[in-house]
């Protein structure tokens, strides 16, 4: 079991304990539409002001936005698989279940 935190809008800022961290999985929630994106970066900070200025291609289209949850992973290479298992699931039953619990509990390869 993967434990995460969940965040309202609040990015994890400088913090030595942090600064050793690669990678995130993040989940934004659009307010347009109700459609969740999930998204890697080894910056969320920079990422979630890519989202919200328009620069970021697909969550342009469905702005405003809001940042729902967010993991930190050792490796950016693991967050990028996270993501990548977590799209592929297509369950919106089990993303609003991560956001709720906090928790990723499903085994991904």
């Amino acid at each position: 079991m993967v434990e995460c935190l969940l965040a309202k809008e609040k990015v994890i800022g400088p913090n030595p304990i942090h600064r050793s961290v690669s990678g995130f999985v993040y989940i934004l929630k659009s307010l347009k539409n109700n459609t969740f994106y999930i998204g890697s970066t080894d910056d969320l900070q920079r990422r979630m002001e890519e989202h919200k200025s328009g620069k970021a291609k697909y969550t342009s289209n469905i702005l405003p936005v809001t940042l729902v949850f967010q993991k930190i992973f050792s490796t950016l290479l693991l967050a990028r698989r996270v993501e990548r298992w977590l799209k592929r699931l297509k369950d919106k039953e089990v993303i609003e279940d991560i956001i709720k619990s906090g928790v990723i509990k499903h085994i991904f390869r």
